[in-house]
């Protein structure tokens, strides 16, 4: 249960109204979800992640959309946060995710997280010739 009401699209202020028009327009979508309707309870933060996640998740830059989506979903599972996975795993699907794939991606997460948690167990140094390799990027 949400610890606070979603602001009803048709009462929005103006300010809010402007960024639930630029979610719709960008997204190609005719709702908004909740994310955004409680988030609209403070305008300003509605604007500075709406500005910052159109930003970012937009199809300009190095990385399609499916693999921006993708980390998301990683990222978000890894997190715990069910409404950005399921959220996320949707643009995904929209954006091209086979079933397959977000099996892939589910066994890849898992993995990830497994090895993650013996590493840091186990306190293991990071190899120089990694580091050397990354500082390259």
């Amino acid at each position: 249960m949400a610890l606070v009401n979603y602001i009803d699209e048709a009462q929005a202020e103006p300010r809010v109204k402007a960024v639930f028009d630029d979610i719709k327009q960008t997204r190609q979508v005719e709702t908004i979800n909740n994310f955004w309707l409680a988030l609209a309870n403070d305008p300003a933060a509605l604007e500075r992640t709406w500005s910052s996640l159109k930003a970012i998740m937009s199809p300009d830059g190095e990385l399609d959309p499916l693999t921006k989506e993708l980390i998301y979903v990683a990222v978000s599972i890894t997190n715990g946060c069910d409404y950005c996975t399921v959220s996320h795993l949707a643009a995904a699907r929209k954006a091209g995710l086979t079933v397959g794939q977000r099996n892939e991606l589910l066994a890849i997460v898992g993995m990830a997280n497994e090895t993650n948690r013996l590493v840091q167990g186990y306190q293991v140094d990071i190899d120089p010739a990694l580091h050397s390799y990354a500082a390259g990027l």
